[in-house]
């Protein structure tokens, strides 16, 4: 009995945090939880060796977009011109910088083709203008977004700008929203691949760069601007999905494509090609019958 008193009267002195520190020490800690890791993506395997079909384009990456495994390519750091696949920059901006309902005025009139036919003072919104630059890559909607930037087209190019630094585009400096040529506008076949994944990772961008034609108004119904996509690849091969061309006689042909065939998607990026919409289809046809996609065990 004595024995006992004597252990109350000790807990009994003992400050109240002690105490609750005490009762904490004989308290049984919850089973660690299970981590549950991703599954891995399958990953492409060269099982044919087939030698990839010789092409002029200068530029060329082939990059399996799940895993991000490369599967060809051809002077991927060579600095090119990227013609109106700058615009695929430009969507990305607006679609960080703006509110896809967001009602742009016109104020410059773009003539320069390709363009949806805008007009002075005409309002529309910023998602039907996602839809001019990149299903009919019209020039006069890429600088109606850029004017309409806060800091103007200068702002809007310095975005552009900036998210090449964000998506760590080392070899890519643009100086304007349409993809005009410029000594000082460029990127690489790597570069743009870089880009174009992170734009096909939007199911919006995804959804305008694969429709075939649509017609869009302002917002006050008066004018309607038909659209018809420009990549010839659309609707004509299976898979592809998008996603955006590029033209000017010092550029050459430029396409960036993105395909998917038995549940695995590629994307395709072409600089300075004599044939843009042809080797992309042969290099489509060799990237599937080359390789073979296998699930990965750890």
């Amino acid at each position: 009995m004595a024995q006992l008193f004597a252990v109350t009267f000790f807990l009994f002195l003992l400050p109240p945090q002690n105490l609750f520190a005490f009762r904490a020490m004989t308290e049984v800690l919850p089973e660690p939880q299970q981590i549950i890791l991703p599954t891995p993506a399958p990953l492409p395997i060269n099982i044919q060796n087939h030698p990839p079909p010789e092409i002029s384009a200068e530029g060329v990456v082939i990059v399996d977009i799940d895993s991000g495994v490369s599967l060809y390519e051809k002077n991927p750091e060579l600095r090119l011109l990227p013609a109106s696949t700058t615009k695929i920059m430009t969507a990305l901006v607006a679609l960080t910088d703006y509110q896809l309902n967001e009602v742009v005025t016109v104020d410059t009139v773009i003539t320069t083709p390709y363009v949806m036919d805008l007009v002075k003072d005409e309002t529309i919104t910023v998602e039907s203008l996602l839809y001019g630059i990149l299903v009919h890559s019209a020039n006069d909607a890429a600088f109606a977004l850029a004017e309409h930037h806060a800091g103007g087209v200068a702002g809007f190019v310095d975005r552009m700008n900036e998210l090449t630094q964000t998506y760590f585009l080392q070899n890519t400096h643009l100086t304007n929203p349409i993809g005009f040529d410029d000594t000082e506008h460029y990127t690489t076949a790597r570069d743009l691949a870089r880009l174009s994944v992170v734009a096909s990772k939007s199911p919006l961008l995804t959804k305008i760069a694969s429709t075939q034609q649509i017609t869009v108004s302002d917002t006050e119904y008066l004018r309607f601007h038909g659209l018809k996509n420009v990549n010839e690849l659309i609707g004509k091969l299976p898979g592809v999905s998008g996603f955006k061309t590029g033209w000017t006689a010092a550029a050459g042909g430029c396409l960036v494509t993105t395909v998917e065939r038995g549940n695995h998607m590629i994307l395709i990026t072409l600089l300075h090609s004599a044939d843009r919409f042809g080797e992309t289809e042969q290099l489509i046809e060799w990237a599937f019958g080359t390789y073979e996609w296998q699930e990965f065990n750890p």
